[in-house]
């Protein structure tokens, strides 16, 4: 019996362990299996690269400021995604969206940050 392609199910030609017909059969099957997860990391990408851009303009040209979380939130900054965190040797924590980072000061209000 001959093996078929995983993708478009043509007969394969060639070596015994050929899964797919050509590479357009291989991207497609590939795309297709993985669609779901993509669009998730997309989804996620977009969240992190928004937070990055809030924190960008907020800070604008300053090294650091101080400035409530509302208005952070206020222009769509979602505090529960980041690409990292950063633990000072006082004890305070960094939540950073790539190089911009907040710590969390009294009630409501962050400090801003760009690292070097």
């Amino acid at each position: 019996m001959d093996k078929l392609c995983q993708n478009c199910s043509k007969p394969l030609k060639g070596r015994a362990d050929k899964k797919f017909c050509d590479e357009n059969c291989r991207n497609q099957y590939n795309n297709t299996l993985n669609s779901d997860t993509n669009a998730e990391m997309r989804q996620i990408q977009n969240i992190l690269r928004k937070n990055r851009r809030i924190l960008q303009d907020v800070l604008g040209e300053n090294d650091k400021l101080k400035t409530s979380l509302k208005k952070l939130t206020d222009k769509g900054f979602l505090p529960d995604y980041l690409t990292h965190l950063y633990n000072t040797k006082s004890g305070s924590q960094y939540r950073y969206s790539f190089e911009y980072g907040i710590m969390q000061l009294e009630e409501g209000m962050v400090l801003i940050v760009k690292k070097g």
